[in-house]
């Protein structure tokens, strides 16, 4: 590689930590590893915009990896994680996105399919990198109905009330913003957003839309500006419209 990428690794099971960082090494990588977070948050805090992946574990003493994940993500840092757990229950995963996971992965796992996700996820960082240094300006805020959106300090207002979301709503949210009127394909989706391959088989890019729709739309049932276009995305739109 031109230049060395920087990973942490999150791991407390040290065979583990060891195998995946002397085979990431072996790639080029430049790998730390930590047992705990608050090793993990010290470090990333150190590193800074200089971080390329943090791999993290979720069954971690003291701080779980949700936790930890959620931390850097309140923060505004952007690095993407890839999630590691023995868990296999779809809530699980579910809920590691929630956090702004970019992807996850169970154990036990092939080496080849983690060093997949690894090249892409670091492809995915460069090509957002990119897309900000190109981009003139960032949508900060929006409103629409009854619902205002301050992308900044993540916070949504709707009729005067504040609502959560997750970091990974916010970050689907705008998105729609910056593309709005546009078909999104889900590939697309799956790609910008957590970092996946296109034809990678997950209801992630679903089940987060009809939770922006449960929380914005006054039918979820009858969406007006999350609107699924059949065989080919979904479009957002800030004006009342029926669906395609």
């Amino acid at each position: 590689m031109s230049k060395e990428k920087s990973i942490l690794i999150v791991e407390d099971e040290k065979h583990l930590a060891v195998g995946i960082k002397y085979n990431l090494e072996a790639e080029g990588y430049d790998v730390t590893t930590v047992v705990d977070g608050p090793a993990a948050l010290k470090y990333i805090n150190k590193l800074g915009n200089s971080l390329n992946l943090v791999i993290l574990d979720i069954m971690l003493p003291g701080m779980s990896g949700y936790t930890i994940c959620e931390t850097i993500r309140d923060t505004g840092n952007e690095v993407p994680v890839l999630m590691l757990s023995a868990r296999t229950l779809p809530e699980d995963r579910a809920r590691g996105f929630d956090v702004g996971a970019n992807q996850y992965l169970t154990k036990p796992f092939e080496l080849e399919e983690l060093l997949s996700r690894v090249k892409n996820l670091l492809k995915h960082q460069q090509r957002n990198a990119n897309r900000l240094h190109a981009s003139k300006s960032t949508v900060q805020e929006i409103q629409f109905g009854h619902a205002h959106i301050n992308f900044q300090t993540q916070e949504a207002v709707i009729n005067e009330k504040k609502v959560r979301l997750t970091h990974q709503e916010f970050k689907l949210m705008r998105y729609f913003v910056e593309n709005e009127g546009r078909i999104i394909p889900r590939a697309e989706l799956l790609e910008s957003i957590w970092g996946l391959p296109g034809h990678i088989s997950t209801r992630a890019p679903d089940q987060f839309i009809r939770r922006l729709r449960k929380i914005f739309e006054e039918n979820p049932s009858n969406p007006k500006h999350f609107i699924t276009v059949r065989d080919s995305g979904y479009r957002f739109t800030q004006q009342l419209e029926s669906p395609t």
